[in-house]
């Protein structure tokens, strides 16, 4: 487990101030790897006593993915993650659980890409492969 305070000095570094429920939701998200819901968070929250409002909640993680220190990866249409991983990576998303997990570097490779717009230029690159349970696994279910 990583100390309270390195995490609060991860957050000072990147301009944020570490209040008391910055460090809650910190504590949870950027412990480790992970891909965390705003849901997935608050439930977490919730279990643990805090008193921590819905809206806070979204507030911090709209701050920390301003600051860089989360990025946030729209997996479908009705869920937005948070990914404690910044550097750039891509995801398979499992329709059927709601999992996110990371494709390691390197094993997605682009030769090219597209002739981009007029005046843009490319900022990144982010793939999500949506796959789902084998008919098999499904049917267990």
């Amino acid at each position: 487990m990583i100390p309270r305070e390195t995490i609060a000095e991860r957050i000072r570094s990147h301009g944020v101030k570490p209040t008391t429920q910055r460090l809650e939701i910190a504590m949870l998200l950027l412990v480790a790897p992970r891909h965390m819901s705003a849901e997935q968070i608050l439930a977490d929250l919730r279990k643990a006593n805090s008193r921590i409002s819905k809206a806070t909640v979204y507030n911090t993680l709209n701050l920390f993915t301003q600051h860089g220190l989360v990025r946030e990866v729209s997996a479908d249409s009705n869920r937005q993650f948070y990914d404690s991983t910044i550097t750039p990576h891509h995801h398979f998303y499992n329709v059927d659980t709601g999992e996110l997990t990371d494709i390691k570097q390197g094993d997605l490779i682009f030769s090219s890409l597209p002739e981009l717009p007029a005046g843009t230029e490319a900022q990144d690159i982010e793939v999500i492969v949506r796959v789902r349970n084998a008919v098999e696994a499904r049917n267990v279910a």
